[in-house]
């Protein structure tokens, strides 16, 4: 992981790879057939369990606000700041360039977390939480903001540090309304 993120999947080598592993070249063929194999169980490893987690909620006991907050927090724990979002934005920066690294990445991710995000949008709907029903059709309007935060916090942070969670809340209130306090 050190190395795709130090130097771009573009750039990162196998050599290297095994250098800082301690192993022979030879000895990374033996479990990978390619860089983008190695990259791609790099992925699951690291980014599937967390998307796992965040997506097999619980059955919903409260509000599907509140699993909305709860997932989006433990997003932006897990991911926001730490290795896992520098992996994320090596595959918004390079996945153009690298489809199939891109389509993986999507297959593996996104559409999970898209259609785990897709039934709490629904069940929001069939209980009258959200009245947007196109929403639904759009699922990537919900996590847009965690979105923001992993590209925000690499290339502006240090310009103006970004409150994600604050950001959330504000995103939140204009999907599910404000949240009333009594």
């Amino acid at each position: 992981m050190d190395e795709f993120i130090a130097r771009g999947f573009a750039a990162t080598r196998l050599d290297e790879i095994a250098k800082r592993a301690g192993v022979a070249k030879g000895t990374i063929y033996l479990h990978f057939k390619d860089k983008e194999s190695m990259f791609e169980e790099l992925v699951r490893t690291v980014i599937v369990p967390v998307v796992t987690r965040l997506t097999t909620l619980p059955p919903p006991t409260g509000t599907v606000r509140d699993l909305v907050e709860t997932f989006a927090s433990n997003f932006l724990k897990e991911v926001i700041g730490t290795r896992r979002g520098d992996l994320v934005r090596l595959i918004v920066a390079e996945g153009p360039r690298f489809p199939s690294v891109a389509d993986f990445y999507y297959r593996e991710v996104v559409s999970r977390g898209i259609a785990g995000m897709r039934a709490l949008i629904e069940l929001g709907i069939a209980r009258g939480e959200i009245r947007e029903k196109n929403l639904a059709r759009f699922p990537q309007i919900l996590v847009a903001p965690a979105m923001i935060a992993v590209i925000w916090q690499s290339l502006f942070a240090r310009h103006a540090p970004l409150d994600a969670q604050e950001m959330l809340r504000v995103h939140l209130d204009l999907i599910f309304g404000e949240r009333r306090t009594t």
